[in-house]
């Protein structure tokens, strides 16, 4: 059994902390938070009953962006994406696939599963969006790992 759902939204990367003084650590991106918790709600809601929280567990991931708007051009009035767009997210301001991936993994940590370390396999993409209208979200499956 395996369960998946959509989470609305740009999901934010999980980056480094930062110590603030007695023990107290903070997220770098103010972003995190409410993504991840987005991510929980998303999967509390989708969560099959009698889910078993403590077998290993394979995720797939895919993260869907929305293509900045310099990417396009407009002739006669149409839209057009430039022949020089690149194909995939890779920009800085999108974030690295492993700290995507991370910021799911916790945000999942006590919903999908008891902790992150029972994630055994992992298959995450990110890609953009087709149009400059369309909205962002990732999609996520959960099952055990078997």
């Amino acid at each position: 059994m395996n369960y998946s759902f959509t989470v609305w939204g740009i999901a934010a990367p999980q980056g480094s902390k930062r110590h603030v003084g007695k023990g107290v650590m903070l997220e770098s991106s103010d972003r995190v938070r409410p993504w991840r918790q987005d991510v929980r709600f998303a999967a509390l809601e989708e969560r099959p009953p009698n889910w078993d929280m403590a077998t290993s567990m394979r995720l797939d991931l895919v993260f869907w962006f929305p293509r900045p708007a310099s990417h396009y051009g407009t002739r006669n009035g149409i839209s057009y994406l430039k022949a020089n767009a690149p194909i995939e997210p890779v920009s800085a301001r999108i974030g690295d696939i492993d700290k995507l991936q991370r910021a799911v993994f916790d945000a999942l940590t006590g919903v999908a599963y008891l902790d992150d370390r029972q994630v055994v396999e992992v298959e995450a993409r990110k890609a953009y969006l087709m149009g400059p209208d369309a909205a962002p979200y990732a999609h996520i499956t959960i099952a055990p790992y078997v």
